[in-house]
């Protein structure tokens, strides 16, 4: 295997999760009685260019297929995140009626909306055709169809070039990032911006998100890397905020390496050392990571056991990609946690993956009285909290399991 950036020899092994099935393959009940597919679950680094990244043992044209199972407007923290953003970033590009916003990966119209309240001409590109008809509904333009050099070339073709280019956590879960990037220089109009958003490698790792992992997500990004990736293509970052979705997260402004109407901040080299402080170019930084990720393991299946044995009900909350890396890694199975609650009817009434723990709507939770409640997408879990307080009435409790198990 060779690292999907700089092609140089993998030969440093970062985390080994073992087997896990694709993270979003939820099953209906007529499958459970089918043989399930597990692919390796093995991250490395590059000791040349420091990208952190699984092999694609899975097609990213088989996992973000026409059943894909995640819709972007089902967070209300997330519109509010990504409304602001709008807000934000059409003041300080001065965007108009005659200005084009293009989103990659641009799901369920969640983003662009806000766009399209303020007359401005949008494009989303979006693979998945059952989420792109939901945009579609709203009156958003979609292509769907994967990004990539190709199709940004089609595109420039027929006279369309954005001022704006968007991609919120999508740089992560693209296998070939050299031809995505190659597309978004492509695409981009001469003194357009291009911002991204993705969780930061480095909280990933401070923080025991080892959930994060699965195999949608090919690379997991430090701005050292990404600078990296985006020279190569004559793009530069010229800003970067870090923000606090998905348990820490940078965005990045990218203008092309000969414009000059945009001045470079130093936060951009100011981050870049801060990350060499903490040893992002050394492999030595890598090393260690798999204790802190063990003893989650083990609080987390001491915890679920001494509930068992003391005749408590647990369940979870949150369908979520990171959830079902944490349960297949541990191993548990719906003998320890009685179903999840999630607000998506497209994944109720199905199973998660490997665990085959069922999923309830809210119903269920109110009827049930848990004792306990896991919280998988804790980086929502405030919002969560919120919403299920109710449970406290009958003293239930909270189970936040990253960074550490901690019971609320």
């Amino acid at each position: 295997m060779n690292c999907r950036f700089c092609n140089t020899p993998l030969h440093f092994e970062f985390l080994d999760l073992v087997n896990s099935p694709p993270s979003n393959s939820f099953l209906a009940i007529d499958q459970l009685n089918e043989p399930e597919v597990f692919f390796p679950l093995r991250v490395w680094v590059c000791d040349n260019c420091f990208l952190v990244q699984i092999d694609e043992y899975e097609k990213s044209s088989a996992i973000f297929n026409n059943d894909y199972v995640y819709f972007s407007s089902f967070s209300k923290s997330w519109l509010n995140h990504v409304k602001n953003y709008c807000e934000e970033v059409v003041k300080r590009l001065s965007l108009n009626e005659a200005s084009k916003v293009i989103e990659i990966a641009s799901n369920d119209g969640y983003l662009l909306q806000f766009f399209l309240e303020k007359k401005i001409p949008v494009l989303g590109i979006e693979p998945t055709k059952n989420t792109a008809s939901i945009a579609i509904e709203k009156g958003i333009e979609t292509v769907t169809e994967f990004f990539g050099s190709v199709l940004a070339e089609e595109l420039t073709k027929k006279g369309i070039q954005a001022d704006l280019l968007i991609g919120n956590n999508v740089l992560a879960h693209v296998p070939n990032i050299n031809d995505f990037v190659a597309g978004m220089k492509r695409i981009l109009s001469t003194i357009g911006t291009i911002t991204l958003e993705f969780p930061h490698l480095i909280q990933m790792i401070n923080k025991n998100q080892f959930d994060t992992i699965y195999h949608e997500h090919f690379s997991y990004l430090s701005l050292y890397t990404v600078q990296k990736i985006f020279f190569q293509q004559e793009l530069e970052i010229y800003d970067v905020d870090e923000i606090s979705t998905h348990g820490g997260s940078l965005r990045i402004y990218v203008k092309h390496l000969d414009d000059t109407s945009k001045q470079v901040s130093s936060k951009v080299s100011y981050l870049i050392s801060q990350e060499k402080l903490n040893g992002v170019d050394t492999l030595a930084y890598y090393t260690g990571f798999i204790k802190k990720v063990e003893q989650i393991k083990i609080d987390f299946l001491s915890f679920l056991i001494a509930q068992k044995k003391n005749g408590k009900k647990v369940v979870g909350y949150g369908a979520a990609a990171k959830g079902n890396t944490l349960l297949n890694y541990c191993g548990v199975k719906k003998d320890l946690i009685s179903f999840v609650v999630d607000a998506n009817p497209n994944k109720q009434d199905k199973y998660l993956p490997g665990s085959h723990i069922p999923v309830v709507s809210e119903e269920q939770l109110k009827k049930f009285h848990p004792d306990f409640v896991i919280i998988f997408p804790w980086n929502l879990s405030t919002e969560i909290m919120n919403q299920l307080n109710y449970i406290r009435d009958w003293g239930g409790k909270f189970l936040i399991p990253i960074p550490s198990v901690i019971i609320d």
